[in-house]
């Protein structure tokens, strides 16, 4: 398991770790049936030239496409579960974003702009011209700027445990992040793992230093203007306050009274007993429904 000073650097940076999938099958609530990682196999593997990088891509399962944007220090393997479960009924498209997985660093500054614009480039050169796209934590942020941007190459979105303000963050968030070193990752797996595919191994604490100095800017995103139906999930113990989850929620017009005036085309779930790393580590079960009801229901046409 991971050490007590590991955990508290995650959870304030609003970072996944996870021990293996194996042991989160047996020893965490939500997994059902025993399911590890990565249960079936990429139909598609691949590197797109976009941006200057070399950004790495796996295709999963048939049907409508939808996008999975991973957290920080995280990678496609431990997206696992979820990307299996949602393949079961969509074409799932994982990537790895800039200096994380397989995707080599580039010389350039973490930003969810840059990210955005790496994935938009991405999905034109493997031929999907829209498709749903679904971020969580950092992921959450590049799939807020991607509906942003690049409205053109969004349906819907749903974005976990992410927040389109700094101010959005759990008191002491910026505060943690002066303690944190890339020491305090060693012998966990997000070390190990990067160790294991990143192109440059030896380059962690490049990365560390980079998401830190991603957390540490100021940022303010007009939200309201995004028109993709959307679809934000969060933990009641979550680094992004459920006061700005509910202001999230009405900028993209929830928050009104459907018997009266209809749903809206934006949702909001919060799951119970839920941590930033729980919405990601052991409640699948809550969350792969809740998507997939989402994406599949049809699209409320606007009200006048």
């Amino acid at each position: 398991m991971l050490r007590k000073p590991v955990m508290a650097a995650v959870v304030v940076a609003g970072i996944f770790l996870a021990t293996t999938f194996v042991t989160l099958a047996q020893e965490q609530p939500g997994q059902e049936g025993g399911e590890v990682a990565m249960t079936n196999a990429p139909v598609q593997t691949g590197y797109a030239s976009v941006n200057g990088l070399e950004m790495y891509y796996e295709i999963y399962g048939q049907g409508e496409p939808l996008v999975a944007l991973h957290g920080a220090y995280m990678n496609i393997p431990l997206m696992g579960d979820l990307i299996s479960r949602l393949a079961e009924s969509r074409q799932v498209i994982a990537v790895e974003l800039q200096g994380h997985g397989r995707t080599a660093d580039i010389d350039r500054p973490l930003r969810y702009e840059h990210m955005a614009d790496d994935v938009a480039a991405l999905m034109g050169e493997i031929g999907v011209e829209r498709a749903d796209i679904f971020g969580y934590s950092m992921g959450g942020g590049v799939a807020l700027q991607m509906a942003l941007r690049h409205p053109e190459r969004v349906d819907k979105l749903v974005v976990a445990s992410a927040t389109f303000t700094s101010a959005g963050y759990q008191p002491g968030f910026q505060e943690m992040l002066d303690s944190m070193t890339p020491e305090m990752f060693e012998g966990s797996p997000v070390v190990d793992l990067y160790r294991q595919l990143s192109p440059h191994p030896d380059n962690f604490a490049t990365l560390f230093d980079k998401l830190v100095d991603l957390d540490r800017q100021t940022f303010d995103w007009p939200a309201g203007s995004i028109t993709a139906p959307t679809l934000l999930v969060f933990g009641d113990a979550d680094v992004v306050t459920p006061e700005n989850a509910v202001e999230l929620f009405r900028m993209l017009g929830g928050g009104v009274n459907g018997d009266i005036a209809g749903l809206p085309n934006a949702r909001l779930a919060i799951l119970p007993g839920t941590t930033h790393l729980g919405v990601m580590m052991n409640r699948t079960n809550l969350l792969v429904p809740i998507i997939t009801e989402f994406l599949d229901e049809p699209v409320a046409e606007a009200q006048p």
